[in-house]
Protein backbone atom coordinates (compact mmCIF):
# COMPACT_ATOMS: atom_id res chain seq x y z
CA UNK A 1 0.00 0.00 0.00
CA UNK A 2 2.71 2.14 1.08
CA UNK A 3 4.47 1.69 -2.21
CA UNK A 4 1.58 2.53 -4.08
CA UNK A 5 1.21 5.74 -2.57
CA UNK A 6 4.70 6.55 -3.07
CA UNK A 7 4.44 6.20 -7.07
CA UNK A 8 1.30 8.06 -6.85
CA UNK A 9 3.32 11.17 -5.17
CA UNK A 10 6.06 10.63 -7.83
CA UNK A 11 3.39 11.13 -10.68
CA UNK A 12 1.69 13.65 -8.90
CA UNK A 13 4.94 16.06 -8.60
CA UNK A 14 5.72 15.54 -11.58
CA UNK A 15 9.18 13.13 -11.06
CA UNK A 16 10.33 11.89 -14.18
CA UNK A 17 12.47 8.21 -14.87
CA UNK A 18 15.77 7.91 -16.06
CA UNK A 19 16.33 4.35 -16.36
CA UNK A 20 18.35 3.86 -19.44
CA UNK A 21 21.45 2.53 -17.53
CA UNK A 22 19.56 -0.06 -16.05
CA UNK A 23 18.31 -1.67 -19.26
CA UNK A 24 20.93 -1.41 -20.97
CA UNK A 25 23.06 -3.19 -18.25
CA UNK A 26 22.05 -6.35 -17.05
CA UNK A 27 22.98 -5.67 -13.55
CA UNK A 28 21.13 -7.66 -10.72
CA UNK A 29 23.20 -7.13 -7.82
CA UNK A 30 25.17 -3.70 -6.94
CA UNK A 31 25.86 -0.78 -4.10
CA UNK A 32 22.91 2.03 -5.40
CA UNK A 33 24.65 5.37 -3.91
CA UNK A 34 21.60 7.62 -3.20
CA UNK A 35 22.54 11.07 -3.07
CA UNK A 36 21.88 13.95 -2.85
CA UNK A 37 19.82 13.17 0.73
CA UNK A 38 18.90 16.08 2.37
CA UNK A 39 15.17 16.01 2.74
CA UNK A 40 12.62 13.15 4.34
CA UNK A 41 10.96 13.28 0.55
CA UNK A 42 14.30 12.07 -1.09
CA UNK A 43 13.42 8.76 0.63
CA UNK A 44 9.75 8.80 -0.73
CA UNK A 45 11.05 9.86 -4.23
CA UNK A 46 13.68 6.79 -4.28
CA UNK A 47 11.44 3.97 -3.14
CA UNK A 48 9.06 5.22 -5.88
CA UNK A 49 11.60 5.86 -8.76
CA UNK A 50 13.66 2.26 -7.93
CA UNK A 51 10.14 0.55 -8.04
CA UNK A 52 9.37 1.70 -11.48
CA UNK A 53 12.51 0.74 -12.49
CA UNK A 54 11.97 -3.01 -11.24
CA UNK A 55 15.02 -2.33 -8.92
CA UNK A 56 14.89 -5.03 -6.25
CA UNK A 57 16.18 -2.39 -3.59
CA UNK A 58 17.17 -3.01 0.05
CA UNK A 59 18.56 -0.64 2.81
CA UNK A 60 19.59 -1.56 5.65
CA UNK A 61 19.73 -0.75 9.66
CA UNK A 62 20.36 -2.08 12.80
CA UNK A 63 17.91 -5.70 13.18
CA UNK A 64 15.94 -4.15 16.18
CA UNK A 65 14.69 -1.77 13.90
CA UNK A 66 12.60 -4.39 12.49
CA UNK A 67 10.79 -5.48 15.38
CA UNK A 68 7.00 -5.69 15.81
CA UNK A 69 5.32 -2.76 15.05
CA UNK A 70 7.68 -1.38 12.74
CA UNK A 71 8.80 -4.80 11.10
CA UNK A 72 5.05 -4.46 9.25
CA UNK A 73 5.53 -0.81 8.05
CA UNK A 74 9.44 -0.96 6.82
CA UNK A 75 10.09 -4.29 5.95
CA UNK A 76 8.10 -4.13 2.91
CA UNK A 77 9.87 -1.57 1.57
CA UNK A 78 13.03 -3.11 1.47
CA UNK A 79 14.24 -3.04 5.03
CA UNK A 80 17.00 -5.37 5.97
CA UNK A 81 17.85 -5.73 9.57
CA UNK A 82 21.95 -6.20 10.08
CA UNK A 83 22.81 -8.21 13.03
CA UNK A 84 26.29 -7.15 14.23
CA UNK A 85 26.89 -9.25 16.99
CA UNK A 86 30.07 -11.89 17.07
CA UNK A 87 28.93 -15.09 15.51
CA UNK A 88 32.16 -17.51 16.59
CA UNK A 89 31.16 -16.93 20.49
CA UNK A 90 33.82 -14.18 20.64
CA UNK A 91 33.04 -10.38 22.32
CA UNK A 92 34.74 -8.95 18.71
CA UNK A 93 31.25 -7.58 16.84
CA UNK A 94 31.47 -7.65 12.68
CA UNK A 95 32.36 -4.77 11.05
CA UNK A 96 29.63 -2.56 9.43
CA UNK A 97 31.35 -3.31 5.84
CA UNK A 98 31.57 -7.03 6.71
CA UNK A 99 28.05 -7.72 7.37
CA UNK A 100 26.56 -6.06 4.35
CA UNK A 101 29.22 -7.93 1.95
CA UNK A 102 27.75 -11.22 3.42
CA UNK A 103 23.92 -10.28 2.20
CA UNK A 104 25.22 -10.56 -1.36
CA UNK A 105 26.60 -13.93 -0.56
CA UNK A 106 23.39 -16.29 -1.78
CA UNK A 107 23.72 -15.15 -5.04
CA UNK A 108 20.12 -13.67 -5.32
CA UNK A 109 19.15 -10.22 -7.12
CA UNK A 110 20.32 -7.47 -4.53
CA UNK A 111 20.77 -3.45 -4.67
CA UNK A 112 21.41 -1.89 -1.30
CA UNK A 113 20.85 1.43 -1.14
CA UNK A 114 23.44 3.90 0.97
CA UNK A 115 23.22 7.60 1.33
CA UNK A 116 26.83 8.60 0.64
CA UNK A 117 27.08 11.97 3.08
CA UNK A 118 25.58 9.61 6.20
CA UNK A 119 23.35 12.55 6.94
CA UNK A 120 20.94 14.95 5.59
CA UNK A 121 22.82 17.64 6.82
CA UNK A 122 25.43 19.53 5.55
CA UNK A 123 28.39 17.16 5.43
CA UNK A 124 32.00 17.96 3.57
CA UNK A 125 33.44 14.14 4.39
CA UNK A 126 31.34 11.73 2.93
CA UNK A 127 30.77 8.15 4.27
CA UNK A 128 33.21 5.35 2.39
CA UNK A 129 31.91 2.07 3.59
CA UNK A 130 29.86 1.57 0.91
CA UNK A 131 33.02 1.54 -1.39
CA UNK A 132 34.47 -1.80 0.69
CA UNK A 133 31.18 -3.62 0.49
CA UNK A 134 31.42 -3.40 -3.51
CA UNK A 135 34.96 -3.94 -3.32
CA UNK A 136 34.59 -7.00 -0.70
CA UNK A 137 31.50 -8.18 -2.39
CA UNK A 138 32.56 -7.96 -5.83
CA UNK A 139 29.95 -5.66 -7.23
CA UNK A 140 29.72 -2.31 -9.06
CA UNK A 141 28.34 0.68 -7.47
CA UNK A 142 25.87 2.25 -9.40
CA UNK A 143 24.94 6.25 -8.75
CA UNK A 144 21.54 7.04 -8.25
CA UNK A 145 20.23 10.71 -8.28
CA UNK A 146 16.83 13.02 -7.46
CA UNK A 147 17.44 16.37 -9.52
CA UNK A 148 14.67 18.03 -7.82
CA UNK A 149 15.87 21.18 -10.86
CA UNK A 150 14.90 18.73 -13.56
CA UNK A 151 12.74 16.44 -11.52
CA UNK A 152 14.60 13.35 -13.30
CA UNK A 153 15.23 10.54 -10.50
CA UNK A 154 17.55 7.67 -11.96
CA UNK A 155 20.71 5.99 -12.63
CA UNK A 156 23.35 8.21 -14.37
CA UNK A 157 26.54 6.38 -13.69
CA UNK A 158 28.01 2.77 -13.17
CA UNK A 159 31.59 2.24 -11.45
CA UNK A 160 33.32 -1.06 -10.98
CA UNK A 161 35.48 -0.59 -7.87
CA UNK A 162 39.29 -0.29 -8.99
CA UNK A 163 40.64 -0.34 -5.64
CA UNK A 164 41.94 2.95 -6.02
CA UNK A 165 39.54 4.62 -3.56
CA UNK A 166 40.93 7.87 -4.35
CA UNK A 167 40.37 8.07 -8.44
CA UNK A 168 37.15 6.17 -7.85
CA UNK A 169 35.51 8.51 -5.04
CA UNK A 170 36.99 11.67 -7.75
CA UNK A 171 34.55 9.94 -10.30
CA UNK A 172 31.78 9.70 -8.23
CA UNK A 173 31.81 12.74 -6.58
CA UNK A 174 32.38 14.48 -10.12
CA UNK A 175 28.78 12.79 -10.96
CA UNK A 176 27.31 14.48 -8.06
CA UNK A 177 28.86 18.18 -9.08
CA UNK A 178 25.65 19.59 -11.00
CA UNK A 179 22.92 17.21 -9.37
CA UNK A 180 20.43 19.51 -7.83
CA UNK A 181 18.63 18.79 -4.38
CA UNK A 182 16.06 19.12 -2.66
CA UNK A 183 17.80 21.78 -0.13
CA UNK A 184 20.34 22.96 -1.79
CA UNK A 185 22.26 24.47 1.46
CA UNK A 186 22.72 20.83 2.73
CA UNK A 187 24.37 19.48 0.34
CA UNK A 188 28.02 19.31 0.35
CA UNK A 189 30.69 17.61 -1.61
CA UNK A 190 33.01 15.98 -0.28
CA UNK A 191 36.23 18.22 -0.07
CA UNK A 192 38.89 15.31 0.04
CA UNK A 193 38.33 14.10 -3.75
CA UNK A 194 36.85 17.75 -5.54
Amino acid sequence: MLRLIFRLIFFFKGWKLDDALLKEHNISRCVMLAAPHTSNWDGVILIAAFQKMGAPVRFTLKKEWLRFPLNYLIGPLGAIGIDRSPKDGSKDRISMVDAMADLYKDGGEMYIVIAIEGSRSPRDEWKTGFYYVALKAKVPILCGYLDYKTKIAGVGKIIHPSGDLEADMREIVDFYRDITPCIPENFVLDKKYQ
